[in-house]
């Protein structure tokens, strides 16, 4: 074998010399940030500072900070981040509190855009079941701060998405063209249901299935096109009910809704990769909608653009071309003004 020669072996020594000068976040990134991500959390330091003394925050939160986030998203070449708030969300049962909390939130993420332009989207967060207070701040939200949408959870209480409860709030979200981003939560029926089982690891996945069910057999969806609805984690189960939801769809008293079936309908939503970066899911949500309308999603701090993205690419369900339309290409189509 042949040695190299003197300078061969300085200019090798020199390269892990500047090597080890860069930062660590941006040595081990494989690729230029380029991913967008609609499912991405954050906690603002007041919010945690109201709730954690009350032990309403997951342990993800500890440590958690805009420059750590920043660091993870360049490391999973990730170029912009759609913010909102997860479980346990800004009900609590006051209309005062829950107001103020959708303020302080939505003033945060604001500033997050403004400090860290394209880096950062965000959507509104609102303070449902409280409908006044939730029109108020989606109007606030769009129209002064200039948010990328409005996110909700899948139910409230024991009312799905889709129940005539929050009728004004389809109303004024449809009469924007808003694009509603959803969150899975625990509706009070179900709520720690199975001793030893969280509510993440089982009831969330249902709970969006039962939102999209209920949004779409209400005729919500229908009445109200215009609102651009992107559920989480895949649409929940959803996938792997397919079977079921297609007989639903046949019922007669249900073919109003479904006029050409179940898949037509729900491959008018988006679904996020958050959670569900693996085969079994991704096979069974690319047999059920477009690959269009697939949006790629991390949900940190539970999950990373780097998890992610390697789940999707190992999957082997998606050709390159698919992949970068998940990781990038069909969220500008969503959100044109990321483009420039």
């Amino acid at each position: 074998m042949q040695r190299p020669d003197r300078r061969q072996f300085l200019a090798a020594m020199a390269g892990l010399a500047t090597a080890a000068t860069v930062p660590w976040h941006r040595a081990v990134a494989q690729v230029a940030p380029y991913r967008i991500d609609v499912h991405h959390h954050i906690a603002p330091p007041d919010y945690v500072a109201e709730l954690a003394p009350q032990q309403l925050l997951q342990p993800q939160w500890n440590g958690w900070s805009i420059q750590k986030d920043i660091e993870q998203m360049d490391q999973g070449g990730c170029a912009l981040s759609i913010t909102s708030i997860t479980t346990p969300g800004l009900w609590f049962g006051l209309h005062t509190h829950s107001r103020r909390l959708a303020r302080m939130c939505n003033d945060f993420a604001a500033k997050l855009v403004a400090d860290y332009p394209k880096r950062f989207g965000m959507f509104v967060n609102v303070p449902l079941p409280d409908i006044d207070g939730t029109l108020r701040e989606i109007e606030y939200g769009l129209d002064t701060l200039k948010a990328d949408g409005v996110s909700l959870f899948t139910s409230y209480g024991d009312k799905w998405l889709g129940d005539p409860a929050f009728e004004p709030v389809y109303q004024e979200l449809n009469r924007r063209k808003a694009i509603v981003y959803t969150h899975p939560t625990a509706n009070q029926c179900c709520a720690n249901l199975v001793p030893g089982i969280p509510d993440a690891l089982v009831e969330y996945g249902t709970d969006t299935s039962r939102a999209i069910m209920r949004i779409l057999t209400t005729g919500t969806a229908q009445k109200y096109p215009d609102m651009k609805v992107i559920w989480s984690h895949g649409g929940g189960t959803m996938p792997f009910l397919l079977h079921r939801f297609r007989l639903q769809a046949r019922n007669p008293t249900m073919r109003q809704y479904f006029p050409n079936g179940f898949e037509p309908e729900a491959g008018k939503f988006f679904y996020d990769t958050a959670q569900v970066p693996n085969a079994a899911a991704m096979s069974a949500l690319k047999h059920v909608v477009p690959v269009s309308q697939v949006l790629f999603g991390t949900d940190v701090p539970f999950g990373t653009a780097t998890e992610i993205g390697e789940g999707l690419k190992a999957s082997n369900v998606f050709t390159p071309a698919e992949l970068h339309a998940i990781e990038r290409e069909n969220a500008l189509e969503l959100m044109p003004k990321y483009r420039s």
